[in-house]
């Protein structure tokens, strides 16, 4: 019996896949993993069969009676929690030490999940998630192709393409195409001290990608200080944001607030 479509999900369906995206995990004995979005419980299915500890966050009411009868033998490793993500994660992450996160992440989650993400105090080792093709293909990409997204994403974390899925891999098959990616977080001494100030300049720099950096950075800044850095760096008045990598993002930041 097929599972009901509710919330607009798209229950994966495929086993090959779904157990490749739990490879992708890298689950030891001691990992806490969280599942966004359990639905129908096929990917905790598996998750279960690595992870003495999963914690699965499910909005739909009449999926968390399912998910609950369907592992009622479980209750000693698995923890299903009812509820939006973008309320339960902060709350959740500060009372764990060590986790990693999985899911199927609709494409309106996006933006703000990522955003939260990167906001975490306790942030995950480790995220595998289930996006849009387009959105997963953007968060991997190198100058100069680069991307608003993809600087800020990279600011904190290692994105990797694991796995492209066909529409038939799920149930409803979807209108788009989807791409697992997983998202290694770097350590804190890893990642630059100044992010949350750093984040609005790299969006004013890209205000308008098709504009030149110099036209876009000078609503901020005067475009004599922006050449005298420019000329510092290499970089030319015909610079455009796509073609700088997360660390020259950094280095011009502090350059120009210097």
């Amino acid at each position: 019996m097929k599972p009901q479509k509710k919330l607009g999900q798209n229950f994966l369906i495929n086993k090959s896949a779904i157990k490749k995206i739990v490879d992708a995990l890298e689950i030891s004995d001691s990992d806490v993993i969280i599942e966004i979005g359990a639905g129908t419980g096929n990917l905790t299915q598996e998750i279960l069969k690595r992870s003495k500890k999963v914690i699965a966050i499910e909005k739909d009411k009449s999926l968390i009676s399912l998910l609950r009868l369907k592992f009622q033998k479980d209750s000693h490793s698995l923890q299903i929690i009812e509820g939006d993500v973008r309320e339960i994660l902060p709350t959740l992450a500060s009372k764990l030490k060590k986790f990693k996160v999985v899911g199927n992440i609709p494409y309106y989650l996006t933006g703000r999940l990522l955003r939260i993400f990167q906001e975490l105090t306790n942030a995950p080792q480790l995220i595998v998630l289930t996006l849009q093709k387009e959105v997963a293909e953007r968060l991997g990409a190198q100058p100069p192709r680069m991307n608003q997204l993809a600087v800020i994403v990279q600011l904190w974390a290692k994105p990797k393409i694991i796995l492209q899925l066909k529409p038939k891999d799920f149930f409803p098959p979807p209108k788009v195409r989807s791409t697992v990616v997983q998202l290694k977080v770097k350590s804190s001494a890893e990642r630059y001290n100044k992010e949350k100030e750093l984040i609005p300049f790299i969006v004013c720099g890209f205000q308008q990608p098709r504009k030149t950096l110099l036209n876009n950075l000078s609503r901020e800044y005067s475009k004599e200080k922006i050449k005298k850095v420019f000329e510092r760096l290499n970089l030319t008045e015909k610079t455009r944001p796509a073609e700088l990598s997360v660390e020259m993002w950094i280095t011009l930041f502090e350059y120009l607030n210097s």
